[in-house]
C-alpha cells in the first residue's frame, strides 16, 4: 500500500479541487517554446474533470518580483496552451486570491476548469505565508499536489494548503514517487547511478549520498576530469576545479569504505578548443596532450562502462550527460550509454531513471526519451532527492 494518499483515496465529485501543477514552461516573445510540462499534466486535470470536479488550477511562471501582476509572467498564454492540450474551454481568473477567483469559481458547474493568476505575483507564495495560504485554502474543498519539480519548496501552494485542506497526490506526483522509489527507496540490486555535468562542486552532496546507497557511481563530463586530477592526472585544458581536490578524496574514501565502486573514464576524446569544429583525437586519460581537453568519454570508456557496470545492474539513476552532447562530435559518449540503456530497459534487464534538463535534452535528441522507465522532468527537486533530502511538498502528503 502507498504511503501517500492518492486520488483513489478521495471523492471529488462536486468538490472544488485545487490542484497544484508546475506549468512553469520557457517562453519566448510572449509564446511557449516547450510544453511539455503542460502536457505531462494535463492527465490529472482531466480525470478531475471527468470524474465531475470543479478544478481549479495553481501554478507559476518565471520569478516575478511577488509586488502584483507582471506582464510578463502572466498564466494567459499558459491555460490557452492547456486549453488546446485538453480540448476543452479553460476558464481564467486573473487573481488567485480574493473576491475576483471566488466569483469566477462560484459560476463553475461540475467538470469546469479554470486557472488562477500566477501565485508568485504574491511575495506571500514563496514566503509560505499562513494569511495567503488560507486565503487560497478558501478557495477549495481538496488539494491535490501534482508538482513533483515544485516540491523541494515550502511555499504556500506546494506545501502549506496541505495543512489546510484534505488532500492527494495527482497522477504526475505519484509517478514521480513510485519511479524514485523504485530507484532508490527500495531498488532491485545492484544500483548504478551516473553522474554527469561539469562541476563537482554542483554535485557535492549527490556523490556523498549515492556513495553510501549504490553499487557503481560512474562519472562523467567536466566531473571527471576532477576526480582524474585528484587521481594525479595532467588533464590539460579540460575543465577542471582544482580547488575539490580533497573532497574528491573524501568521496572516493567513502566509496571505498561502503563497497561502492567509483568508475571513472579509462579514455578520452579531447579538442584543442571548445568546437564541434575543433581538432580533435582519441586518448588514453593519462596522456591528455598539452592545450587539449576532454569533451566526451572516449569509446573504450563506453565500452567499460556497458559491459562490467550496466550489464551487471537491475536499477540505473542517471543525472548529467558524459560529454558536450549539444555539439555532435562529443555526444558519442552519451549516446552509447543511452542506446545500451534503452535497449536493455525495453528488453526488461533494467530499471532506467533518469532527470535533469541536460539528461532530458540528451535522451530527447537522441530519440530514446519514450524507452526509459522513467524519466523526470524536475530539475532542483530530483537532485535533492538524489541528496537524500527530505522534500516538503512530498513529506505533506504522507498518510497521517
Amino acid at each position: 500500500m502507498s504511503k501517500f494518499v492518492s486520488l483513489d483515496d478521495v471523492e471529488v465529485q462536486g468538490k472544488r479541487v485545487l490542484i497544484r501543477v508546475d506549468l512553469n514552461v520557457p517562453m519566448k516573445d510572449g509564446k511557449i517554446t516547450n510544453n511539455e510540462r503542460i502536457v505531462r499534466s494535463a492527465p490529472t486535470i482531466k480525470e478531475l474533470s471527468e470524474k465531475g470536479a470543479k478544478v481549479i488550477v495553481l501554478t507559476h511562471l518565471g520569478r516575478p518580483n511577488g509586488d502584483g501582476f507582471e506582464a510578463e509572467f502572466t498564466l494567459k498564454p499558459i491555460a490557452e496552451n492547456l486549453a488546446e492540450v485538453l480540448k476543452k474551454p479553460i476558464g481564467f481568473a486573473t487573481d488567485c486570491i480574493g473576491d475576483t477567483p471566488k466569483q469566477a469559481i462560484a459560476t463553475m458547474k461540475d467538470g469546469d476548469i479554470i486557472m488562477l493568476e500566477n501565485v508568485r505575483f504574491y511575495k506571500a507564495e514563496t514566503k509560505n505565508d499562513p494569511e495567503f495560504t488560507k486565503q487560497l485554502a478558501e478557495l477549495g474543498d481538496l488539494y491535490v499536489s501534482d508538482a513533483f519539480s515544485a516540491a523541494h519548496r515550502a511555499h504556500s501552494s506546494t506545501e502549506g494548503l496541505a495543512h489546510l485542506l484534505p488532500y492527494a497526490a495527482g497522477r504526475l506526483m505519484e509517478a514521480e514517487l513510485d519511479a524514485l522509489e523504485k530507484a532508490l527507496g527500495n531498488p532491485a540490486s545492484p544500483v548504478v547511478a551516473i553522474v554527469g555535468g561539469s562541476k563537482v562542486s554542483t554535485k557535492l552532496d549527490v556523490l556523498n549520498n549515492l556513495v553510501k546507497k549504490v553499487q557503481y557511481v560512474v562519472i562523467g563530463g567536466g566531473m571527471a576530469n576532477t576526480f582524474l586530477y585528484a587521481l594525479g592526472h595532467d588533464v590539460g585544458t579540460s575543465l577542471c576545479e582544482k580547488d575539490m581536490v580533497d573532497q574528491c578524496n573524501t568521496i572516493m574514501e567513502s566509496a571505498a569504505k561502503n563497497h561502492s565502486q567509483l568508475v571513472l573514464p579509462v579514455d578520452a576524446v579531447v579538442a584543442d578548443k571548445f568546437d564541434n569544429n575543433a581538432n580533435t583525437q582519441i586518448c588514453d586519460v593519462k596522456a591528455i596532450p598539452e592545450g587539449y581537453m576532454m569533451l566526451d568519454v572516449g569509446p573504450k570508456s563506453a565500452e567499460n562502462f556497458i559491459n562490467t557496470v550496466l550489464k551487471e545492474s537491475k536499477t540505473l539513476i542517471w543525472n548529467g550527460p558524459l560529454g558536450a552532447f549539444e555539439m555532435p562530435n562529443f555526444a558519442k559518449g552519451t549516446k552509447a550509454i543511452a542506446e545500451y540503456v534503452a535497449e536493455a530497459t525495453v528488453s526488461g534487464k533494467l530499471i532506467s531513471i533518469a532527470g535533469g534538463g541536460d539528461t532530458v535534452a540528451a535522451l530527447s535528441e537522441f530519440g530514446l526519451s519514450d524507452k526509459l522507465t522513467y524519466i523526470s522532468t524536475a530539475g532542483g527537486a530530483f537532485l535533492e532527492w538524489m541528496e537524500g533530502k527530505e522534500l516538503p511538498g512530498v513529506v505533506a502528503l504522507l498518510k497521517k
